[in-house]
């Protein structure tokens, strides 16, 4: 069987809710337009209410699109649905587990509804993977947030698909368990699972994707390999350690401040508009003495806001 090249491809994905007594009608996804290559580990980011939980229903099965077309691992989701959905796993923001099921039991019911004959059944080699093999038989109420939201993984992959959707996996879950899980879906990427994330922590983003698409009211604004993002971001951080520590950033004219730990402070300019030459005039100007300075890159924070805080159009 010939692999397709696109994990999941989105051509001109139109979503509008109709109007209710309460509120007017509303374009969630405005024409997107989105390819997600085969093998990826693929960041797909926008602020509260861009779209991507839209469309992400929709890939599931969970919400109807208005208009356009989508493949899920080369199969249509409006002429083939159920082979679409086999295609992906999908582990949603919020947990859902039967409280009075154990681990075990909700990986079984899980891969029955998905017609996974019993004797290729992965229940202990997931949970095991993920940590919860101790647990297989407590229930799934006595577990930790952190355990229940690797449940929730363990869970999506229990048909072995081939894609794997995670909608914020580690909201709420603590450093130890955030690095746990991301050891075990870039072991699954490395496998040739295509991972598609969805997350607001951005240097998570920044550290896994190969890709990212950043959506905003409906519309991706950006898709690009993370380092291409990157580099075209013309913003640069000149970080300021004063003689004598600040404990409140600067106002420096033409420039934004932001306060560091240990009473240094970062001054942002554009390099096609200032230099560090003129950054450090103006904090000299500020009457502040200068100990050290040091200069970073953007990051991904800097191309988010960038790309999301444009103003909202105003309707005719």
């Amino acid at each position: 069987m010939t692999l397709p090249d696109y994990a999941i491809e989105a051509k001109g994905l139109v979503k509008t809710y109709p109007a209710t007594k309460t509120t007017n009608e509303m374009q969630a996804l405005k024409g997107i337009d989105l390819v997600i290559p085969r093998g990826s580990i693929f960041g797909l980011l926008g602020p509260n209410g861009a779209g991507k939980s839209t469309f992400i229903n929709i890939l599931a099965g969970l919400c109807k699109k208005t208009s356009g077309t989508v493949s899920i691992w080369g199969r249509d989701i409006d002429e083939r649905p159920r082979d679409a959905r086999a295609a992906i796993g999908v582990v949603p923001q919020e947990i859902a587990a039967d409280p009075f099921f154990t681990p075990r039991e909700s990986l079984e019911v899980q891969a029955g509804m998905y017609g996974v004959p019993a004797g290729e059944r992965r229940t202990m080699e997931l949970l095991n993977a993920l940590g919860l093999g101790d647990k297989a038989n407590a229930y799934v109420r006595q577990l930790s947030g952190g355990m229940k939201r690797r449940l929730m993984v363990a869970k999506a992959m229990t048909h072995n698909p081939p894609v794997l959707i995670l909608d914020e996996p580690t909201a709420g879950v603590d450093v130890e368990l955030r690095k746990q899980l991301w050891a075990y879906v870039v072991e699954l990427n490395r496998k040739g699972v295509t991972i598609v994330l969805t997350t607001h922590y951005l240097e998570e983003a920044q550290e896994l994707c190969d890709q990212i698409a950043i959506v905003n009211r409906g519309e991706v604004v950006a898709c690009e390999p993370t380092a291409t993002l990157l580099a075209r971001m013309d913003i640069r951080n000149v970080v300021v350690t004063p003689e004598e520590p600040v404990t409140q950033a600067p106002t420096l004219p033409g420039f934004d401040t932001k306060l560091r730990a240990a009473g240094a402070f970062a001054v942002s300019y554009r390099t096609g508009q200032s230099s560090v030459e003129q950054v450090l005039a103006a904090v000299r100007a500020a009457g502040l003495h200068i100990k050290d300075i040091a200069t970073e890159d953007p990051d991904l924070e800097d191309v988010f806001v960038s790309l999301t805080s444009a103003p909202a159009p105003i309707d005719a």
